[in-house]
């Protein structure tokens, strides 16, 4: 696995190379004293979450944490089944774009996660996001995230 990272002049730009993890569901329990405890269900989410906060490192270098309300662009490019393929190339029946797991919401998190205190303080920050999942090789996310745009609806309301 490898990865590409580059300053981007608004922003920070990656992309990290090999199947995206999940951040699995949550769960909870309580312990013979009595204390509650959270784990993550997808175990292997773990190396993934340290490899994309090695490489937004990179990308970000030195740079100060992100402020203020951002934007987030990630496409998720995971890598057609074989089942996909006849004899003679991809097959006609083929879907175009990949419906099935895992979650694209739960790939966008675990990035999210990721991220916080490497990119921005907190994920809480992202106010725009948008999230793609498409098959593509060799498998990766690309992610931009960078200041959002402030819009103002014609409806009148003024950013409230």
């Amino acid at each position: 696995m490898s990865a590409v990272a580059e300053r981007a002049v608004t922003g920070v730009r990656f992309t990290v190379f090999g199947p995206a993890q999940p951040a699995g569901s949550k769960t909870i329990g309580r312990g013979p004293a009595g204390r509650v405890w959270v784990r993550e269900a997808g175990r292997r989410s773990a190396p993934w979450r340290q490899q994309v906060a090695q490489v937004a490192g990179e990308a970000i270098g030195e740079r100060e944490l992100l402020d203020g309300p951002l934007a987030a662009t990630m496409t998720f490019h995971v890598a057609r089944p074989k089942k996909h393929y006849g004899a003679y190339g991809l097959l006609s029946s083929a879907p175009v774009l990949p419906a099935s797991r895992p979650d694209l919401l739960k790939l966008a998190r675990a990035v999210e996660d990721a991220l916080t205190g490497v990119v921005y303080r907190d994920d809480a920050q992202i106010v725009e996001e948008l999230l793609e999942k498409r098959y593509g090789e060799p498998a990766r996310v690309e992610v931009w995230v960078g200041p959002a745009e402030v819009r103002v609806e014609k409806a009148g309301r003024e950013g409230r």
